[in-house]
């Protein structure tokens, strides 16, 4: 009797442990190459038509989307764990949640177009190019860091993106401005996009209470404007493609709205349960996380496999924790650099430090 029942046993384990593979063969030889989706329909103001509420999606550009998104939540992720750990100090805007808007914006626009964003910059900064060992060396303050350890979370920059601004709303005037040095026409006919993340909240304070109007697609007046789903990676993109193609073809600027949320508090100093309750952030994870909306269609639609898409994660785990280590050990920069770069280019100079009898030389 027991030699009877060991051998069903095994014959029922031998049956699991086969199914998977061949589920495995079959999945991959039978991927799509591309998907076709319909996306929310955005909020127009001032517009006769908007984006288009369907798109199409590659298989190549899923799975570049989702490991950009997953590389973004986890770097965010591993910020919070070096906050905590002290090797991050000063302020910390975390975006994750806010995936979907930097994926989608980048996805929808050329590389040679120029971004400013405002204090929420490390996913914009990844998107625009940076490395996330560049990043997370800039947040503890190194050498290696995007902004040589001198800028920290509110300040990163590279090639076309001017960051990552400390001060609300910095980044509209200073935009108007960058825009007019590139030539680019008169400030009325600027081919400029005002995006604003709208992720409910202003600090501690919820929109609902603090806004007589939370229309901010409406607040450009005689500014076209449309309000976008940016949870949906694929509904932003399309959004930025059309607002691109739009204030490219001379019509002027326009502001796009990304309705979004942020998992996180405002910064790392707010535990971002005061002003709204746990079971909220939950909701928001559970019916509209957006790493979680574009891999149950990439599977849906067999853009993509389970197993693809944890052997993504597990690179990008890797890649995360190699860019801590190297973001813990780089050197800081040397203190009688303190003083250089405050000038693109002047003779150098003497900066006081804390105090009269400590100076640094000023290099550009």
């Amino acid at each position: 009797m027991r030699k009877m029942l060991a051998a069903f046993v095994s014959r029922v384990l031998s049956g699991v442990v086969q199914k998977p593979a061949r589920r495995v063969l079959v999945a991959s030889c039978n991927h799509s190459n591309d998907a076709t989706f319909e996306i929310k329909k955005c909020d127009l103001y001032q517009l006769e038509e908007g984006p288009p509420v369907t798109t199409v999606l590659t298989r190549e550009d899923g799975l570049r989307y989702y490991r950009m998104m997953q590389i973004v939540r986890r770097m965010e992720l591993k910020a919070d764990q070096l906050y905590k750990q002290k090797f991050i100090r000063g302020f910390c805007h975390l975006c994750d949640g806010q995936e979907a808007c930097c994926v989608g914006l980048e996805a929808g626009i050329n590389p040679s177009d120029h971004i400013i964003t405002s204090y929420r910059a490390h996913g914009l900064s990844y998107s625009r190019g940076l490395s996330v060992r560049s990043i997370l060396a800039e947040l503890t303050g190194r050498r290696g860091g995007c902004a040589k350890g001198k800028g920290g979370s509110m300040h990163m920059y590279t090639k076309n993106f001017y960051g990552g601004n400390g001060i609300v709303g910095a980044q509209g005037p200073l935009g108007g401005q960058i825009a007019e040095a590139f030539n680019m026409a008169s400030l009325w006919k600027l081919p400029c996009v005002f995006i604003c993340e709208n992720n409910l909240y202003g600090m501690g304070t919820s929109a609902e209470r603090a806004a007589a109007s939370t229309d901010y697609y409406k607040r450009g007046h005689f500014i076209p404007g449309l309000r976008v789903d940016g949870m949906d990676v694929l509904c932003v993109r399309e959004a930025t493609k059309f607002a691109a193609d739009y204030c490219r073809s001379g019509k002027g600027p326009i502001v796009m709205e990304l309705q979004t949320y942020r998992y996180h508090g405002h910064s790392m100093s707010d535990p971002g349960v005061s002003y709204r309750t746990r079971e909220e952030i939950q909701n928001v994870r559970s019916k509209s996380d957006p790493i979680m909306l574009l891999k149950d269609r990439m599977l849906n639609t067999k853009l993509a496999s389970v197993e693809e898409l944890k052997e993504i994660d597990a690179e990008v785990r890797k890649e995360i924790d190699d860019a801590a280590q190297y973001a813990t050990t780089d050197p800081e920069p040397p203190l009688e650099e303190l003083g250089h770069h405050i000038y693109s280019s002047n003779p150098p100079f003497e900066v006081r430090g804390a105090n009269q009898w400590i100076k640094f030389k000023s290099l550009s």
